[in-house]
């Protein structure tokens, strides 16, 4: 394994980054995105997938000059074209933006569509919890879950997330699928077995090779309840905001397709906390102590504001995706 402190971890993966033709600004959020999955401890979602970006940045698949474009602008709803941008900033503009409007509104959401993979989903609630604000993101994806009773993928792992402003935050981020698609291809790097249950080969016969499930589908949380939530998060993203269904969305592990933009859609909400409440009072600081004195904890209570982990926090990748970052410093030297 090799270890990396998070300040120098995102100053490289930026610099990369904007050597393959996005602009500093974004490229830092997109790059400080990506770092905090590993510091949060999400190796999946993090430096791991930085060199499939890059790929689909210097093929075309991800446009680094994108530009959001306004849609609709409503008191409390904005609709933006992501116009083939990288997922990852664009995201955090749209929670940035979402809080703001739920500052003055009570309540606000925000979508864009024809954006590309953004990462952990987690990272995005945190401009509403800044704010004191409760906060839900969607997201889609390539399909790779089919419907409760079918035999092809019509669903991607369908994402959710959500941020309460509890001290410190409650951060919920699941993949309505078994698991999120990203552990199977770490799986697949580590050429480490899956837990059964998990995935099934192209044929829909379970399996417990990686490999052989990236190529697959993953079996949904749940069973049918995990079905259900994949179908309010695909209605609310793909169904609605578009352009692509995920069984249209191409895959972001497909070589052969990095100059196809995937035209993700994301959704924000965001609500602001105080006001929900009958006497002035919520029970938030309760809910959480009441958890503590059982033994458990809430979800994601350590899981930092990206803006607020320490140039100095270190934590670990495999010395595989450390060379293959190596190799694409060298390449866009």
């Amino acid at each position: 394994m090799t270890t990396l402190k998070f300040g120098k971890a995102v100053r490289d993966a930026s610099n990369l980054l904007q050597a393959a033709g996005m602009p500093e600004q974004e490229a830092e959020t997109t790059a400080r995105c990506i770092v905090a999955s590993d510091a949060w401890g999400i190796g999946s979602h993090g430096l791991m997938r930085l060199p499939f970006y890059l790929d689909r940045l210097k093929a075309g698949g991800i446009k680094g000059s994108a530009k959001l474009k306004e849609i609709t602008n409503l008191p409390s709803l904005r609709i933006f074209d992501g116009d083939s941008g990288m997922g990852h900033w664009q995201l955090f503009k749209a929670a940035e933006v979402a809080a703001n409007m739920a500052d003055t509104q009570g309540i606000a959401a925000v979508g864009i569509g024809r954006s590309n993979h953004c990462g952990a989903l987690g990272i995005y609630v945190w401009p509403m919890l800044a704010k004191n604000q409760v906060g839900i993101v969607f997201s889609t994806g390539p399909a790779v879950m089919p419907p409760w009773g079918g035999n092809k993928p019509l669903f991607s792992t369908s994402p959710l997330a959500a941020g309460v402003p509890t001290k410190p935050a409650t951060i919920i981020d699941l993949a309505t699928s078994a698991v999120a698609r990203g552990k199977i291809a770490a799986k697949a790097q580590k050429n480490e077995a899956l837990e059964p249950g998990w995935a099934f080969d192209e044929s829909g016969q379970p399996t417990t090779d990686a490999k052989v499930a990236l190529k697959g589908m993953l079996a949904p949380l749940g069973g049918v309840k995990g079905y259900a939530l994949a179908v309010l998060v695909e209605s609310l993203t793909g169904a609605l905001i578009g352009p692509k269904l995920a069984a249209d969305i191409p895959d972001m592990f497909d070589n052969e397709k990095s100059s196809q933009s995937q035209d993700i859609s994301h959704f924000v909400i965001a609500i602001k906390a105080e006001a929900l409440t009958v006497d002035g009072n919520n029970n938030l600081s309760d809910l959480s102590a009441r958890v503590e004195e059982v033994g458990a904890r809430m979800p994601g209570k350590n899981r930092k504001d990206p803006f607020a982990i320490g140039e100095d926090v270190e934590f670990t990748i495999t010395d595989s995706v450390a060379a293959e970052l190596a190799e694409w410093s060298q390449k866009l030297s």
